[in-house]
């Protein structure tokens, strides 16, 4: 599935809801079923700078697709992570480089975040991000 598919699917699910508790809530429960970064990556080295809460973030290369795991210790962070995630994650690094982010403003989620965390989220974008990048730049040399 592409990236603007899967951007679009989580669109319609977030429409779903009425109001952001029942957001927030979704979100928790995406948090809930994020890909699990395994202990030994929870280091300073895989955490995102910018972020209120501790959020780390793990990439791979896997048949040229770039796989993301991550872990928060906040929930409502998890749940943030775990829509980039699965917007970005088994992707081709172009591909995540080039993708835009719109859907974030279209299911309201920057505007219902404390400035804080929504720099944070800003940064997780940035970080995954940059991680194609490596990768890209990887499989050009």
């Amino acid at each position: 599935m592409q990236i603007e598919e899967i951007q679009e699917e989580i669109i319609s699910e977030f429409s779903m809801f009425d109001d952001w508790m029942q957001r927030y809530e979704y979100m928790i429960e995406l948090g809930k079923s994020l890909p699990k970064i395994e202990e030994h990556y929870k280091t300073d080295e895989h955490l995102i700078k910018g972020c209120q809460s501790k959020v780390w973030v793990h990439a791979a290369l896997e048949d040229g697709k770039v796989v993301f795991t991550a872990d928060s210790d906040a929930i409502i962070t998890k749940g943030i992570i775990a829509i980039l995630i699965r917007a970005f994650s088994n992707q081709k690094p172009a591909d995540i480089l080039a993708a835009k982010t719109d859907f974030i403003d279209e299911i309201g989620l920057k505007e219902h975040l404390s400035p804080t965390r929504a720099n944070g989220l800003v940064s997780m974008i940035k970080q995954l991000k940059m991680y194609a990048l490596a990768y890209e730049t990887q499989m050009e040399s």
